[in-house]
């Protein structure tokens, strides 16, 4: 159906996608999430040749977008787009704007096209705003229209870029129950979503972007249940993180504090729970690591969800194995037990940094 080879995207000032290579298959429904700025809304202008690639090719059932040959309005009319602003003419009516392309490009009479249009409008559920203007409607009633001019052309592919995003929390369900009844169609969809509930319960395939490319493709259930990769685990579980790395027993412990310290107060971490890091942070560091390590490799991460408001600390160093969390004075020990609810300690022998301690922060 989509085959993309080595598509890359540069701007002046920066390159969203770098390198992304897939094919999508005749049926497949496809949640495409990430960051804002890895490519998402990119990625489908490119599919739709909206914005022209910088590099890669493109095929559409087998025709090869991306050369220049391609006579595009014609590949366009077989690939519906639903954009977050709705792009409605305002000085038509519904049934006028849905109509519209039907007749201009498909050479429909306007009975035909008049007769779809209405059963398109029933299937939304506004048959009864055929006659009305745009401006007449609220912002879901525009996504609803706008998505069944869309349809009216018979797409085999339908592109949306973040449906949902323009809608005031009210009208976000509206539209999304007519794209989950679409999805039941067969149809072949891109979607690119916040909405990771959304987007979890209509499609077959989800796309993580990150990383200028496709970071993670999968099945909902291994992208938001066993995520393969780490900044993918970290997006799913909306997880604030901090990395610090230390390359010298001369590092500038007050300047990490200072970051810590920072890093909590914007995440609204309890101050409880921030003191707590704080101490973690001093004592495996600090007066663990550092007094123990001829040259220091050492890096922090922490992480916080705000879903579970829990705090883990995940401490990778050099050096011959080591569990450094039972070495040490007994106040120093104690100090740690009391900021940690679990400390575990285990190798990873290929590695520079073969030490791991994981700490889960109390609450």
């Amino acid at each position: 159906m989509i085959k993309i080879e080595h598509l890359k995207k540069a701007y002046p000032n920066i390159t969203p996608l770098q390198d992304v290579n897939t094919e999508i298959h005749d049926g497949d429904v496809i949640s495409v999430i990430g960051p804002s700025g890895t490519g998402k809304s990119t990625l489908l202008r490119c599919i739709n040749l909206l914005e022209k690639p910088t590099e890669g090719r493109i095929w559409v059932n087998g025709t090869e977008i991306t050369d220049p040959k391609c006579n595009i309005c014609k590949v366009r009319q077989k690939m519906g787009m639903v954009f977050q602003s709705f792009n409605l003419f305002g000085h038509l009516t519904v049934i006028e704007n849905i109509m519209l392309s039907p007749v201009d490009l498909l050479r429909k009479s306007r009975q035909e096209a008049y007769d779809e249009a209405m059963r398109l409008l029933r299937m939304v559920g506004l048959a009864e705003k055929a006659l009305n203007y745009p401006d007449e409607l609220s912002g879901g009633q525009k996504q609803r229209i706008a998505i069944a001019r869309t349809l009216a052309m018979d797409p085999d592919i339908i592109l949306l870029d973040e449906p949902t995003s323009a809608l005031d929390p009210t009208m976000v369900g509206e539209v999304q129950a007519v794209i989950r009844d679409l999805a039941r169609t067969g149809k072949t969809m891109m979607i690119v979503t916040h909405e990771m509930n959304f987007a979890r319960a209509i499609c077959n395939r989800v796309f993580y972007m990150d990383e200028g490319g496709i970071y993670e493709d999968g099945t909902p259930e291994q992208v938001f249940d066993h995520p393969v990769k780490e900044k993918t685990r970290r997006f799913i579980h909306r997880l604030k993180v901090l990395e610090l790395d230390i390359n010298s027993k001369d590092y500038d412990f007050l300047g990490m504090a200072g970051e810590i310290s920072t890093y909590c107060n914007r995440n609204q971490i309890p101050p409880r729970m921030a003191s707590r890091i704080q101490l973690a942070f001093e004592e495996l560091v600090q007066q663990a690591l550092i007094p123990s390590l001829e040259s220091p490799i050492i890096h922090t991460a922490i992480e916080y969800s705000q879903e579970e408001q829990a705090t883990k600390m995940t401490v990778q160093y050099n050096g011959p194995q080591a569990d450094l969390t039972r070495s040490g004075d007994e106040l120093a020990q104690a100090v740690l037990k009391g900021a940690a609810a679990e400390i575990t300690y285990n190798t990873q022998e290929d590695r520079d940094m073969a030490n791991q301690v994981v700490l889960t922060v109390r609450s």
